[in-house]
């Protein structure tokens, strides 16, 4: 069983940065995808980006240039960097994995593809 947990969410001013992290354990496979999702209050779950185990990633339109994820050097842990933050980037933030891998990053995948989700971790942007 594959356990995912995200931390690092907060409330920041327009402008801003943070970093989320994503620490997934239990894996079976060796082949996989992680994805970070958002959702805000009255609106539909938003797939950001994605990344898969040979490091390739994908960015929703609504966060190119602003937002990065990355991996560390031993694949423990998914980061989520998130630049230039906006009001209407406030959501709850959620990671996700794909395992065994049965897809690509490109076109981004949706929630319904990934088999594990963590709990979620708030992102609060002011103006």
């Amino acid at each position: 069983q594959v356990q995912v947990v995200e931390s690092g969410g907060g409330s920041v001013q327009a402008g801003g940065s943070l970093r989320l992290s994503c620490v997934a354990s239990g894996y079976t496979y060796r082949s996989y995808l992680m994805g970070w999702f958002r959702q805000a209050p009255g609106k539909e779950r938003e797939g950001v980006g994605a990344i898969d185990s040979y490091g390739t990633t994908s960015y929703a339109d609504s966060v190119k240039g602003r937002f990065t994820i990355s991996q560390d050097n031993a694949k423990k842990k998914l980061y989520l960097q998130m630049n230039s933050l906006k009001s209407e980037d406030t959501a709850m933030y959620y990671c996700a994995v794909q395992s065994p891998r049965m897809g690509w990053v490109d076109p981004l995948p949706v929630f319904p593809e990934y088999n594990y989700w963590g709990q979620g971790t708030q992102v609060t942007v002011s103006s």
